[in-house]
């Protein structure tokens, strides 16, 4: 049974998780940030674990909320992804990969796996952190400037 304690952690770490990709795409100076990716943390560990909590811990509930919150958390990525007609290259791809990454870390929270989440929002703050200038010196390496699929956001 999960005590008031272990929701409270488990929502708290899932919005925690989000704020961390958020911070680093503000930093990045992208149009999702801190608080969009908050709200998606937040939103998914407050609904896995509000749901496996009325549900008495029942998994296969769970599993069938989490089912629908991924396949509802691709419009919400869609919405960032553009696709320039002048220039035939797609922003937004990057962001919305980190909006679907968020929205699992949050609901791997609200199962209560912390230590994964945890461990899942520090390598993806790295990947976003590093990748940048790794895909850039490859591209001037190569001749090409193209940044993760020309992610603008």
């Amino acid at each position: 049974m999960m005590t008031e304690l272990d929701f409270f952690l488990r929502v708290i770490v899932g919005t925690l998780c989000g704020v961390l990709i958020g911070f680093e795409r503000a930093r990045d100076r992208k149009s999702t940030g801190m608080r969009t990716l908050g709200l998606v943390g937040l939103g998914g560990a407050l609904a896995v674990a509000a749901f496996q909590h009325a549900a008495g811990g029942n998994f296969d509930s769970t599993a069938r909320v989490m089912q629908g919150m991924l396949a509802g958390i691709g419009f919400l990525g869609a919405g960032v992804i553009l696709h320039g007609w002048r220039t035939q290259r797609t922003h937004g791809m990057t962001t919305a990969a980190a909006i679907w990454l968020t929205a699992i870390l949050g609901m791997v929270a609200g199962i209560g796996e912390i230590a994964a989440a945890i461990i899942g929002a520090a390598i993806a703050f790295a990947l976003l952190s590093l990748g940048g200038h790794v895909d850039r010196a490859i591209g001037l390496r190569l001749g090409t400037h193209e940044d993760d699929g020309g992610d603008a956001n």
